[in-house]
């Protein structure tokens, strides 16, 4: 809902996906290793003015499975700090989607320091420069097609995917990038491998199974 005065061109959708949502090629789901944690929101402050009815009307939207809900609010009003709210009274999972890197990386940041305790996840596109190939007809050039990937950003993208699989406290902050995924659910599996504890397993074989794929 929106803060007294003139709303900005910042908004925060809610949306519920139905647990019946059907994806193809889904595989069996396995137990979650570390399930069963609640979100806990930490903050110095509390909120105030037009956000504790903002979040009960939210949160009660959510509840009653409202697809589209709109947070609108001036720069500076509270919204990002609101949604952490929503999360908490909610205890669902989410996915924050931000129009661009840089956008993404603030919000990281702010729901890393709301969710300390949880498991509070970045997944962007992890091109550090991307150049596809080209042909420019009027000087007869073919530009070939150039990368640079960073290693980092690679790794918290898999950190994400992993949170997901293994938790139920998990908040990923994305750029819409994120539509294409990180593989095909049947590649992806097949690279993982069940170790639980108490388990007995050949630590040498168990790298070269890892390094193999």
């Amino acid at each position: 809902m929106p803060r007294n005065g003139v709303a900005d061109a910042s908004r925060i959708f809610v949306h519920d996906i139905p647990a019946t949502l059907w994806t193809p090629h889904r595989p069996a789901r396995p137990e979650k290793t570390e399930g069963g944690r609640r979100f806990k929101l930490t903050a110095d402050y509390a909120a105030a003015g037009d956000q504790p009815q903002a979040i009960a009307e939210l949160a009660s939207g959510v509840e009653a499975r409202e697809r589209d809900q709109v947070l609108l609010g001036v720069t500076g009003s509270g919204k990002t700090f609101t949604m952490a709210r929503i999360i908490e009274e909610t205890q669902r999972p989410a996915l924050i989607l931000a129009h661009n890197k840089t956008l993404a990386a603030q919000l990281y940041s702010e729901f890393k320091s709301f969710f300390p305790e949880n498991a509070v996840e970045y997944f962007v596109s992890y091109y550090d420069y991307y150049q596809p190939e080209a042909y420019v007809p009027r000087t007869d050039t073919y530009i070939e097609k150039d990368s640079s990937i960073n290693e980092q950003i690679d790794r918290m993208r898999h950190s994400a995917t992993r949170a997901i699989l293994e938790r139920d406290d998990v908040i990923v902050v994305a750029s819409v990038s994120c539509i294409y995924g990180i593989g095909s659910v049947e590649t992806y599996s097949a690279m993982t491998f069940d170790v639980k504890l108490g388990d007995k397993a050949d630590d040498r074989r168990l790298m070269a199974d890892l390094v193999a794929q």
